[in-house]
């Protein structure tokens, strides 16, 4: 049976993953009954909605006129919340389990890379960056193909998260080497 945390403190693999499988049930389920539309679960489209809100509160005639926004509106909606749940659940449950610390360079990092912050935060812009463009281009995350599209048993979705994980492995291999924590 899965124990709730982890050899290293942290949650079971398992516990977690059933949690999240329950989520996309629910989210299915929920988002038909009230929206009238299945809504999966995905979390790509609320950082380009965030974006728009930000950019609505300087140009807001440039949303108006952008043909995205128009197609894909700026709105807090349930995806948004979610997000912000991603956010607060994972700090509860770093709390819980006493892992939760700030860090500025996380410790892997610092050993393969150094101390720079702004080294860091480089690569973590151009990282997301990178990121993000990709989720764009692909119509959706790793969580909306993954998560959403497996539990619809969409051929693409198995093929794209088999993609992500082999290149997250060569990715971490590259910037990592062999045998790093």
């Amino acid at each position: 049976m899965a124990r709730r945390r982890s050899e290293d403190g942290g949650w079971s693999p398992y516990v977690a993953g059933a949690l999240a499988g329950i989520l996309a049930i629910v989210s299915a389920v929920v988002t038909t009954q009230w929206l009238g539309k299945t809504n999966y679960l995905g979390a790509s489209t609320t950082f380009v909605r965030a974006a728009g809100l930000l950019e609505k509160t300087f140009a807001s005639e440039h949303v108006e006129a952008n043909e995205y926004f128009s197609k894909e509106k700026v709105r807090v909606d349930w995806q948004f919340m979610l997000v912000i749940g991603i956010f607060l659940g994972a700090l509860a449950a770093s709390a819980s389990d006493r892992s939760f610390k700030l860090e500025g360079i996380p410790p892997t990092w610092e050993r393969r890379f150094g101390a720079s912050v702004g080294k860091r935060a480089l690569a973590a812009i151009v990282g997301g960056s990178l990121a993000m463009l990709g989720a764009r281009m692909a119509d959706g995350c790793p969580s909306g193909h993954g998560l959403s599209g497996m539990m619809q048993l969409s051929l693409s979705a198995f093929f794209a998260l088999a993609m992500f994980f082999a290149f997250g492995v060569l990715v971490a291999h590259l910037l990592y080497g062999r045998g790093s924590s």
